[in-house]
């Protein structure tokens, strides 16, 4: 072995090996149980080795024990749902994270040793889940967030290896996409014209705001005179309770131009507001929110799930998730051709591959325009040569489930 590099105390030494010529740390953890503990970690170049002896020592600042192969992998679990991801991942991550690692990832391996769990324990755990009838997704999803632990973990030095990340997840399934028609839009709105959550309904389906937008919308962000609304927060559940958030992406956090219907909505919308208040009294809770109870608190997520079901058969219309309203504006949007970019900014996707495998069913129609305005400009001929299919009806489409649950 060559020489190990001198390093300040306590952070460990250095050291190649001849043999296979791998970077060598040793970190001494001093005496535990009357034994002098040391604790090693391995790579292939020696920044990689600083880096990991960097973190082992920083785990040891928190309290997690760096050294100890009884350690069992729910032991860690619970020390990286408590201790790590709060600091770094938004309150309903966190919130799904604990409960997927309570209710399914350690009743099956958590009783297994950390150092000692294989590519083949967490096979077998995915396999026994989509046997047990969960979904291929939630099945990924339990994947993802093992993987990410055990990342951590490999990162600390507590495994040799993310053993996750060798397992193959299965494939998700495809859920249909099926917008809601001019038509079916229309008579949505028709049927909500009473409602006390009309402007909403007007605004999810016309700008397509995600349903935690819709509820975390403020006043403060509504300019009624320019007819522009901004988008700086979003209401989602984190465990029990409804929370105020920020945007998940920095497109997320965007401005949009309002159409004249939402405008009259929402002028409307806050005369109906000033009469809750007044009614209120002192019961009010003053928030600033654009959409509320009527006392003025935020809207239950899950109310305004089941309002819009309800909505759905008074409008005798097949029933919908409220995040189809989003598809609706993006099919209808891009029906009218809508440029796919400026699609994709009003919806607030992270890019514009996003928007256009999410609504690839509306581009035939879009291909055949282009084809048509080339064969005009070449022939000198007017109107179009190829009839366009009819944009009444958006056509049904498939996408990752993934992704048409959160985009």
């Amino acid at each position: 072995m060559t020489k190990a590099n001198r390093r300040g105390h306590g952070e460990g030494s250095i050291h190649r090996r001849k043999s296979d010529g791998r970077w060598v740390g040793v970190l001494d953890l001093g005496v535990i149980d009357g034994k002098r503990k040391r604790k090693y970690a391995y790579g292939d170049t020696q920044k990689a080795v600083r880096d990991r002896l960097a973190e082992l020592q920083r785990a040891r600042s928190v309290g997690l024990p760096t050294v100890d192969d009884r350690r069992l992998v729910s032991d860690y679990l619970n020390w990286w749902a408590s201790e790590s991801i709060p600091h770094r991942l938004r309150p309903t991550t966190v919130a799904s994270y604990q409960d997927q690692l309570r209710r399914h990832i350690i009743p099956a391996i958590g009783h297994l040793r950390l150092s000692r769990l294989s590519p083949a324990d967490v096979q077998t755990f995915l396999t026994a889940k989509l046997d047990a009838g969960l979904s291929p997704r939630t099945v990924q999803y339990l994947h993802a967030i093992l993987r990410s632990a055990l990342s951590q973990a490999e990162r600390f030095g507590f495994v040799v290896r993310n053993v996750a990340s060798l397992v193959e997840p299965p494939r998700g399934n495809r859920q249909e996409i099926v917008p809601l028609d001019p038509e079916q839009a229309r008579s949505l709105l028709d049927a909500a014209a009473d409602d006390r959550l009309y402007a909403l309904y007007s605004v999810a389906i016309a700008i397509g705001l995600r349903r935690g937008e819709a509820l975390g919308l403020r006043w403060a962000d509504v300019n009624l005179s320019a007819g522009t609304l901004r988008v700086s927060q979003t209401l989602v559940r984190a465990g029990r309770e409804p929370v105020f958030s920020e945007p998940k992406t920095r497109r997320s956090r965007r401005s949009i131009t309002l159409p004249a219907i939402c405008v009259d909505a929402l002028r409307s919308h806050r005369a109906r507001q000033h009469r809750e208040r007044l009614a209120a009294g002192d019961e009010w809770r003053d928030l600033g929110l654009v959409f509320t109870t009527r006392l003025g608190s935020p809207v239950e997520p899950r109310n305004l799930t089941r309002a819009f079901a309800s909505l759905c058969r008074d409008a005798d219309l097949p029933a919908k998730r409220f995040h189809d309203l989003r598809h609706t504006c993006a099919s209808l949007l891009l029906a009218q051709n809508v440029h796919p970019r400026v699609v994709m900014e009003i919806l607030g996707h992270s890019g514009i591959s996003v928007t256009m495998d999410l609504y690839s069913h509306v581009l035939p129609a879009l291909h055949i325009d282009a084809a048509n305005h080339m064969e005009s400009l070449l022939t000198g001929t007017d109107g179009p040569s190829q009839p366009a299919p009819s944009q009444s009806s958006p056509a049904r489409t498939t996408a990752n489930v993934d992704q048409s649950s959160h985009t």
